[in-house]
């Protein structure tokens, strides 16, 4: 009864309605009341067989600019708009938990209508102001060597996946989904091939990690709108079960479409494309997605964190282009895949001399950052020398720090290389990189 009430309250006695007037491609102009018409406004074109829905993006003088969440079959000039301009929200409860949805909050998992909560949260809400935010807490355990050792995460902390296509950021994503350490998670599956997401909720999640995950859903044949939304829903639910004192581990595949998606809703409404094509709308609504993620409010999240974890989905293998660009510098840090390493078989294909958590070496225990250190310089010395030792050039013994890393690097490849069904803890990760050191390195470590 309490969320019946807090709904009805929520319900505009007027009633606004304008007229389609032109259409432009997957662009409706339309005409009506000026003081219903604004940006970000829900409206519905009615037709002969349905109605359909839509979203005010622009202005053009007197005539308002809607882009549609489906396809525009049988408008015609003069069809009726009907207009809701309250900003869009949700009500979310616990009992969201183990299901799956749309851009716009609908099930789509056949089992039964959602249950509404009593609170109201924004699609598009605000981040926690800055000097009112909590601190990063301590590192969580992932389950994923290569990231519990050299780029270790925070709760609170946010970080890019950067990574081509098919160089399996989305089989890393899914043992993140399985093994991480959290309350619960909301996985936004934007963009993503149809195929993959019954794939994902079944192979990947599974019922068990289904029971304490939400997974939103936009595939790549649905509109622009509809993949946008679907990632502002993502925060939102974060948002809500970060209020609700718990962490939450929001994992978005990926960042990419959803400025591919705001760069078509850009263009369509007259926005100048810039670089590569991206409208400057795309680098105003990043920052707006990322920051809703991260550490919540001291005095209102009762001590909930949202951690997020973004793939980027990087153009042609270049890790520089503008989307990649613009998110490493508001992440905490990046983590690099790289074509390369995937293709001489080692998974996951992370480069660890390029991977950064910002977070560190402040969350690690004594002694371990002493053993980072080694392992990553026996690294570097073996990339910088990698050329050479794989014609026969180099002499051992001409350099004790080569010898050291030649001696290191199968099993620091074999350390870093595991299957999506492994699960390894931070102590145990710890534990067998310190064996690797003392067993192949002449150098004693701390530890």
């Amino acid at each position: 009864m309490h969320a019946l009430a807090a709904k009805i309250n929520d319900l505009e006695p007027r009633r606004f309605s304008g007229r389609v007037s032109a259409i432009n491609g997957v662009l409706v102009e339309a005409v009506g009341p000026i003081n219903a018409l604004v940006l970000g406004a829900n409206a519905s074109i009615e037709t002969r067989s349905n109605s359909i829905h839509c979203e005010v993006i622009g202005f053009d003088r007197e005539r308002a600019l809607l882009m549609p969440f489906a396809a525009l079959d049988g408008v015609h000039a003069g069809a009726k708009i009907n207009i809701n301009s309250q900003p869009n929200h949700l009500r979310p409860t616990n009992q969201w938990l183990g299901r799956v949805v749309n851009a716009f909050g609908e099930p789509m998992d056949d089992k039964g209508p959602l249950v509404q909560g009593q609170q109201a949260y924004p699609l598009r809400g605000l981040p926690p102001k800055a000097h009112a935010r909590d601190r990063v807490g301590s590192r969580i355990d992932l389950g994923v060597r290569a990231l519990n050792v050299f780029t270790q995460i925070c709760k609170g902390q946010r970080l890019g996946v950067f990574a081509g296509s098919g160089v399996g950021k989305s089989v890393l994503m899914s043992m993140l989904a399985r093994n991480a350490e959290c309350d619960v998670i909301i996985i936004g599956l934007i963009g993503e091939r149809g195929r993959e997401v019954k794939e994902f909720i079944d192979d990947v999640l599974g019922a068990e990690g289904l029971k304490r995950a939400i997974v939103v859903v936009a595939t790549s044949d649905e509109p622009a709108l509809a993949r946008r939304q679907a990632a502002q829903l993502t925060m939102t639910l974060a948002e809500y079960f970060r209020d609700q004192g718990n962490h939450v581990l929001c994992l978005m595949d990926s960042i990419t479409r959803f400025a591919m998606a705001q760069r078509e809703i850009g263009l369509a409404a007259g926005e100048p494309p810039t670089t590569r094509g991206y409208t400057p709308s795309v680098f105003n609504e990043l920052p707006k997605l990322l920051e809703r993620a991260g550490p919540g409010d001291s005095k209102s999240s009762n001590g909930g964190a949202i951690t997020g974890i973004f793939t980027i989905l990087v153009d042609g293998d270049d890790h520089n282009e503008p989307i990649a660009d613009a998110a490493r510098g508001i992440l905490d840090g990046h983590i690099v895949m790289e074509r390369d390493i995937a293709e001489r078989g080692r998974f996951p294909a992370i480069n660890i001399l390029k991977s950064v958590s910002r977070t560190m070496p402040n969350c690690c225990e004594p002694g371990e950052m002493e053993q980072i250190k080694q392992a990553r310089k026996a690294m570097t010395d073996y990339s910088n020398m990698e050329e050479l030792i794989r014609l026969g050039a180099y002499a051992k013994g001409s350099n004790p720090d080569v010898d050291t890393a030649i001696a290191l690097h199968e099993p620091l490849e074999a350390f870093l290389s595991q299957t999506a069904d492994e699960v390894t803890d931070t102590i145990t990760s710890f534990s067998r990189l310190s064996e690797i050191l003392t067993t192949n390195s002449n150098k004693p470590t701390n530890g």
